[in-house]
């Protein structure tokens, strides 16, 4: 079982996306066996005494919450998840729309497959919600919160996608969002796990990214990576939007999840298998076949 670090690039604040809004995620990991280190980072202008360290601690994973608007991680932080990555530590991040998370910029391939705002790329093809005047491109509108969304893969099913609740052997939906974060897929070592689809355009976007076979400067593999387009496929109030939300957040919610819990347990697989897919020891087997 892994020893995970869960994330988040921001200060505890309750009317806001902290970790307490994760617990549900929390407690599905730990429901599994795994140890689970549930925090948010240190407040103040200071370097986080755990992410300037994570590469000297016997975490397996970080799995990062990424809710800043850029200034969520530190040089000597950043630098610290770089080397947990260069020993073989796995890491998942997970932002949102326009330029939640920017702060990921600087993990090197883990921020370069994010896309965020800026003044280059046309926004009319990357603005999908419509509906909340205050939230920018990039964005895709996948649904309502407390809503699904379908997942389309091309070619074989990949492991992370595999469960033994659907007919077809396949985790078919992720819980929606009206605007989730945009992702590469363009560069080395980068392949698309899925694709969600905008609920008004029909765009597909990447739902993840994953980041496997890189190789160090010392001619070593990183440890995997996966880019999430949206934390709020993991955030309490879209598994369960009786949770609630920060108190900025005003688009109305949907009912599916509420109406038909089963495809939600489906997704949750995507969960456990995201902690057996990152973990070290299997990156390590999977070198030596």
């Amino acid at each position: 079982m892994a020893n995970i670090l869960l994330q988040t690039t921001i200060a505890t604040t309750p009317d806001d996306w902290d970790v307490s809004r994760f617990s549900l995620l929390a407690d599905e990991l730990r429901g599994a066996g795994h140890r689970v280190t549930a925090r948010n980072r240190a407040d103040g202008p200071v370097d986080d005494p755990v992410l300037s360290t994570l590469d000297e601690s016997d975490f397996d994973q970080l799995w990062l919450i990424a809710v800043d608007v850029g200034d969520g991680l530190s040089a000597l932080e950043a630098a610290a998840i770089r080397r947990f990555r260069e020993k073989g530590g796995g890491v998942l991040t997970a932002r949102d729309h326009q330029s939640l998370g920017s702060s990921l910029s600087r993990l090197g391939s883990l921020g370069a497959v994010n896309e965020f705002h800026d003044d280059v790329d046309d926004p009319e093809s990357m603005r999908d919600d419509r509906d909340t005047p205050s939230i920018s491109w990039p964005n895709y509108h996948s649904g309502a919160n407390g809503d699904y969304q379908p997942v389309f893969c091309d070619g074989p099913v990949h492991e992370l996608l595999r469960t033994d609740k659907t007919s077809t052997g396949r985790i078919e939906w992720f819980p929606a969002h009206p605007h989730e974060g945009s992702l590469r897929v363009d560069l080395p070592n980068a392949t698309p796990l899925a694709h969600g689809r905008s609920a008004t355009t029909g765009r597909r976007f990447p739902l993840a990214v994953l980041l496997e076979g890189e190789p160090t400067h010392h001619g070593d593999v990183m440890g995997r990576g996966l880019a999430e387009s949206s934390f709020h496929h993991f955030a309490d109030y879209n598994w369960d939007v009786e949770r609630g939300a920060p108190s900025f957040v005003s688009e109305p919610p949907g009912t599916e999840i509420a109406s038909d819990p089963s495809r939600l347990a489906a997704f949750k697989d995507y969960v456990h298998n995201l902690a057996a897919w990152l973990h070290p020891a299997t990156v390590a087997a999977v070198r030596v076949q």
